[in-house]
């Protein structure tokens, strides 16, 4: 009896155990991490091109070592021991944020003790392993700590160039001995790196290059005397506030002066290169030197965005050859895609002209223009390109736009393209390859599998070796008993959207269930992908609260369907999108009975705040509830950069400007609607949040608000966060949707 009454115990907590297994909660996503990815790396192919580099944890020195790994045998050996890693006079070893070897592999650079600069950790210290004499050598110590940004070696590893307070540094690794290359670094004069907008929107951050015989370096300087100046509040940290301030240029207002000048690695005079047109109304997006030579390639974007002009600058004589311009009738995008070939007579380039977005291979002299991808099919990245072995690897998706291939076209242009990833494993595969294609460092995963890690032969696409399955996440995951992602198709008429659905757990088709839409609709990114989200687990959530989940990709996301696909939002930001999503609501209602038509909402952060009040003030026949979080409410207070790209300048297209912004329409709302912001956002400004909250109060609207003191746009500082704006957010569907 008593072994009866045991068993029958073990099999009751069993069965309870399980039952807990299989309920998802906020605490365990945005707390515990319970259903965190692993990760691998930072890796590095080494110089022979058949063994990698990566860390793995000491415990006993409690830092990380430096292992070396052979892609073909597995054979490890450890490079850097955690011991060779702790400086004169400390216990800890340093912390390894990210790491760089030397051209030839002996010495290796390491980035320690990082700060944040706006979103990114660019900013810290950085130390010199030599891996002969094992000396491990801090840099700048001329400088204050915690300064250093970009430090990388000279092509021959005998010195390191840095930046330090908007100023650049040569120092000589054999004797510590530093040249100050720059002194007018400052407030509003910004050498070897970018205002806040240049980083943002052009993703400029490292603002200087070494010449090839490393007798040179050529950088960027930003003078932003002129432009606005935008004040974050700092109410926190103190008893009286704190003005926090930045040049930011907003719509129609003026820009930095942007300049490439070239100074001799030994100091001296900074010559400038006399770059035609207005420096506050042109972009120098992009510099690079070109391989072997005393020339660098500029490529400079007039303010509209719509014109590449890429000049060829000879750093010794500061001529400038303009060898071609790339145009578009509605804006271009800048691509790193630029590889030299053939002894530096012809480079690779990256162009939407023929309505496809595809590789070219031009002369040095910008006359031959040849395509090496071909078809109906856009470059969503190069992975890749092998000049030795003759082709260019590529990711891609011409049959599934919500999936990711590698595919592989002739450098000569003589082939089609052809598939390299396996046609058995459906979803997105991402690839570090190895500079001669032999290996690659290959994740896959889907929207029911997190990544998956292997090393391959890319050659057989054969798996070597996994590095990370996270099968125990997979694990958790599968015994959740979700209902997974289904990708559908949405035809209005005019174009057919891809669109994914979450239906509830244990969901009844004769039951009728509230709908949540999670919306993006603007060009720089896509909600509807068969990967592994970051927001899959908050929107498997809801469903378990008994909702259905669905998002649509509207025209103009970033998606590989074509030129035209991505162009059609120009000059419409906020209007075509708004259009297509009520659209596509519309024909999803009459396609499925058990959608609740009288418990619509609709949610989205930044863009996606923007659409999602564009939706509820348009159309509140359609949608009943919207929370909106970190958003634009007026296009006209964002930055220059992205919005002039997508909507045309100010004067040109002031009324479009007005029609998109859902201040507009703030005195139609009929609904619920709950706005979200942090304080502290330095991307889109609390301003904007300010300025709705006025207008609806104008009109003597309802509505709810929740502020985060100094949170950024991402509204993860600070203890708690994550798990508490979460848990704002479900109560706000729970009462709205009951």
């Amino acid at each position: 009896m008593m072994r009866i009454l045991f068993i029958c115990l073990l099999t009751y907590c069993s069965l309870h155990a399980s039952a807990q297994q299989t309920q998802l909660t906020l605490e365990d996503i945005y707390k515990n991490k319970t259903y965190a990815t692993k990760r691998f790396g930072p890796a590095r192919w080494m110089k022979d091109n058949r063994s990698y580099s990566t860390l793995e944890q000491n415990m006993d020195a409690g830092g990380y070592d430096m292992i070396k790994y052979d892609a073909w045998s597995g054979k490890r050996s450890v490079l850097v021991s955690a011991q060779k890693l702790i400086p004169k006079g400390k216990k800890q070893p340093l912390k390894i944020v990210d790491y760089e070897w030397s051209p030839d592999n002996t010495k290796l650079l390491i980035f320690t003790n990082t700060r944040k600069v706006w979103r990114y950790h660019t900013r810290g210290d950085y130390w010199v392993l030599d891996m002969k004499s094992e000396k491990l050598t801090p840099l700048g110590q001329n400088v204050e700590r915690a300064t250093m940004m970009f430090a990388k070696f000279s092509p021959d590893a005998s010195r390191v160039a840095y930046v330090s307070k908007n100023n650049i540094y040569v120092e000589n690794l054999s004797d510590s001995k530093f040249t100050q290359l720059t002194f007018d670094g400052g407030k509003s004069i910004i050498n070897g790196t970018f205002d806040w907008v240049y980083e943002e929107e052009l993703s400029c951050r490292d603002g200087f290059r070494w010449s090839p015989d490393g007798s040179q370096i050529a950088y960027w300087q930003s003078d932003t005397k002129g432009m606005g100046t935008f004040y974050l509040i700092n109410n926190t940290d103190s008893i009286y506030s704190k003005p926090v301030p930045f040049p930011y240029p907003k719509v129609g207002t003026s820009n930095s002066a942007v300049k490439v000048g070239v100074v001799s690695a030994t100091g001296g005079r900074t010559r400038w290169f006399d770059v035609p047109g207005d420096p506050r109304n042109n972009y120098l997006a992009r510099m690079d030197f070109i391989p072997n030579s005393d020339e660098v390639m500029i490529q400079q974007l007039n303010r509209e965005q719509n014109t590449n002009t890429v000049w060829v600058g000879n750093t010794t004589t500061l001529s400038l050859q303009n060898i071609f311009v790339d145009k578009d009738e509605a804006f271009l995008d800048i691509h790193d895609n630029i590889m030299w070939l053939e002894n530096e007579q012809f480079f690779t380039w990256t162009s939407e002209k023929d309505g496809w977005l595809h590789l070219y291979k031009v002369s040095r002299d910008g006359k031959s223009f040849d395509t090496i991808t071909k078809g109906a099919i856009d470059v969503v990245g190069i992975n890749c390109i092998d000049p030795k072995g003759g082709y260019v690897y590529f990711t891609a998706s011409p049959e599934n736009f919500t999936q990711r291939y590698l595919y592989r076209s002739k450098i000569d242009g003589s082939a089609e393209p052809e598939r390299v990833s396996p046609i058995d494993q459906p979803g997105q595969h991402a690839y570090q390859i190895s500079a001669d294609a032999s290996y690659a460092i290959h994740t896959f995963q889907n929207s029911s599998t997190p990544n998956k890690i292997s090393v391959i032969d890319l050659q057989k696409h054969r798996s070597i070796r996994v590095l990370e399955d996270n099968r125990e996440l997979k694990n958790k995951f599968d015994a959740l008993n979700l209902n997974p992602k289904e990708f559908i198709k949405i035809d209005i008429g005019e174009v057919v959207f891809d669109a994914m659905m979450i239906k509830p757990v244990n969901f009844d088709p004769t039951q009728k269930y509230p709908i949540l839409f999670f919306t993006y609709g603007e060009p720089a990114n896509s909600t509807v992908q068969d990967a592994w989200q970051r927001e899959d687990l908050w929107h498997q959530y809801m469903s378990q609260q008994g909702y259905i989940v669905v998002s649509i990709d509207n025209r103009g996301t970033r998606t590989p369907r074509g030129r035209n696909w991505r162009k059609s939002i120009y000059k419409q930001i906020g209007i075509l999108a708004t259009h297509d999503q009520a659209a596509a609501a519309k024909v999803l209602f009459d396609t499925y009975d058990f959608i609740d038509t009288s418990k619509v909402g609709m949610w989205g952060w930044s863009g996606g705040g923007q659409m999602t009040m564009n939706c509820l003030f348009r159309y509140p026949e359609i949608y009943h509830s919207g929370l909106a979080l970190s958003f634009v409410s007026d296009q006209r207070l964002y930055d220059n950069i992205y919005q002039e790209r997508y909507m045309g300048l100010l004067a040109d297209n002031e009324s479009n400007y007005i029609a998109g912004s859902p201040i507009s329409y703030a005195k139609n709302l009929q609904g619920n609607l709950m706005i979200i912001h942090g304080t502290g956002d330095d991307n889109v400004h609390y301003q904007s949040f300010e300025w709705l909250v006025n207008e609806l109060i104008k009109h003597n609207k309802p509505f709810e608000m929740m502020s985060y003191p100094m949170r950024t746009h991402s509204l993860n500082e600070g203890e708690n966060t994550s798990l508490h704006l979460r848990e704002t957010m479900a109560r706000y569907w729970k009462r709205v949707f009951e």
